[in-house]
């Protein structure tokens, strides 16, 4: 068979690039290697678990090149697959549920700061309600849960090093609840210049000029550094098998019992080993992740990887009906099981950011629900709205701030007085984009004037009485 001119061009381009891959490789080892070098012992052991991620990564994103999917694979995941929530709760609870809450572990993720609503430090520790930050009300979640049902349903955190030190220092004022709280800290990365390839840190810092050489790289991330820390099979030497997985900021990620005995509920062979919360998509969660059938499996599509030719027909909320809220139900048994074969293959999200000084680097991420496609009989449950309370910007903190909802063992309950159960839309003016990280959170002076001047209005729009929109704030 002769070779067409063609052929042999495919051909030498295949092998440049492949040399040109593996020069990036190597480049990168020895910077790491070199970054590793300016450690001490502690430090650069950790260090070292979490580049071996950062080059598994580095690898699949230089041998990756466009969409991850082929669109006309992709389809509507079986009826059987995303059930509602409720044909789960229709089947009622056990006169026991303590022995299932016994074997459940709750997970937040824990890594975000606060600078995208004007604060330093974790966005866990902002005030949202009654003095109440997102960590004490989810303290107070879980006690609750703990109290009543004379259970152990221990705390964990998934922290980055850009709030580990300052969670820990909190967590002594929980120290006489009853709820163990536990912490494991999520890897760090190292950012790349767009040029390059190679890392801009100078050295292991993160202070000084390495300020902005580093990132946590994704929830995603969850399960290498949970699996690392140790605390995974801590966890399962207690006896525990579900870990329960959502944002800190989302308000309405409360353990739900119905979904937990659905899960324990299951014969031992058929087992669900993860589940996926998600809701119905409005316009306002059009760029939400969905799920899909895709080659056989279950599969979370998020718009990274949407060929830009479809974007539009991804954020049709006719074709794409649900969201992932990120509220997820996981095996521990199974993530260990998957770790150890190196069986879990998290689509790479790449994050493009310009920093301060103007240099182009790109982030690789991943996302926890991603890995949905690994586990056995996995799947989705169409829960209600007020499953997905998100805190992203302040027009969401005046939300949940106001009397639209009471506050009741560290839960959010919309009032019965809103006409309709959806969440009304606020969105606030540039005046009102920042927050601080106290009570007065809300720029509490100009505030005074927004609730006089537009209380009638938002009375309509909330659909509730009282003697003021934030008698609760």
């Amino acid at each position: 068979m002769s070779l067409t001119v063609a052929d042999l061009t495919r051909g030498a381009m295949t092998e440049f690039q492949e040399k040109l891959r593996q020069q990036h490789e190597d480049s990168m080892h020895r910077e790491l290697e070199a970054l590793i070098a300016t450690a001490d012992q502690a430090a650069a052991e950790i260090s070292r678990k979490d580049f071996d991620g950062f080059k598994r990564l580095f690898h699949r994103f230089l041998q990756v090149k466009g969409p991850s999917v082929d669109w006309a694979k992709i389809n509507r995941p079986p009826e059987d697959s995303v059930q509602p929530y409720e044909k789960i709760k229709s089947k009622g609870l056990p006169d026991n549920i303590t022995a299932s809450l016994n074997k459940l572990a709750v997970v937040k993720l824990n890594g975000g700061l606060g600078t995208s609503m004007g604060c330093k430090g974790p966005k866990s520790l902002i005030s949202v309600r009654n003095e109440n930050t997102f960590l004490d009300l989810t303290v107070q979640q879980i006690e609750h849960l703990n109290k009543t049902f004379n259970a152990d349903v221990p705390l964990v955190l998934m922290n980055s090093f850009n709030t580990d030190e300052e969670t820990n220092k909190i967590l002594q004022k929980y120290k006489h609840h009853r709820v163990n709280i536990h912490t494991f800290n999520q890897s760090r990365y190292p950012r790349i210049n767009k040029e390059s390839l190679l890392p801009i840190a100078k050295s292991m810092r993160v202070n000084g000029e390495n300020v902005e050489a580093w990132y946590p790289p994704g929830h995603g991330d969850i399960y290498t550094s949970f699996y690392n820390s140790g605390l995974l099979d801590k966890l399962i030497a207690e006896g525990k098998e579900y870990i329960f997985v959502s944002n800190i900021d989302n308000l309405g990620a409360t353990v739900d019992l119905f979904i937990l005995h659905h899960l324990m509920s299951q014969p031992a062979d058929k087992r669900c080993e993860f589940i996926m919360e998600v809701t119905d998509k409005t316009r306002a969660d059009v760029k939400g992740g969905t799920l899909i059938q895709y080659e056989d499996h279950l599969r979370l599509l998020e718009i990274a990887q949407v060929p830009k030719a479809h974007v539009d027909e991804f954020k049709s909320v006719t074709k794409f009906k649900i969201f992932n809220t990120n509220n997820l139900w996981i095996s521990l048994p199974a993530i260990k099981r998957l770790h150890e074969k190196n069986a879990m293959d998290l689509e790479i999200i790449v994050n493009p950011k310009t920093l301060d000084g103007g240099l182009n680097i790109i982030q690789l991420e991943t996302a926890v629900g991603a890995a949905i496609k690994s586990f056995d009989n996995a799947m989705g449950v169409n829960v209600p709205r007020s499953r997905f309370l998100p805190v992203k910007t302040s027009s969401d903190l005046l939300l949940v701030m106001s009397n639209l909802y009471s506050l009741d063992a560290g839960s959010l309950t919309m009032s019965k007085k809103r006409e309709f159960p959806s969440t009304p839309h606020v969105k606030l003016g540039s005046s009102f984009t920042k927050v601080r990280p106290t009570r007065d959170a809300v720029l509490s002076c100009r505030l005074q004037v927004f609730t006089d001047t537009l209380a009638s209005f938002l009375k309509r729009v909330f659909c509730f009485a009282g003697s003021g929109v934030f008698g609760q704030v």
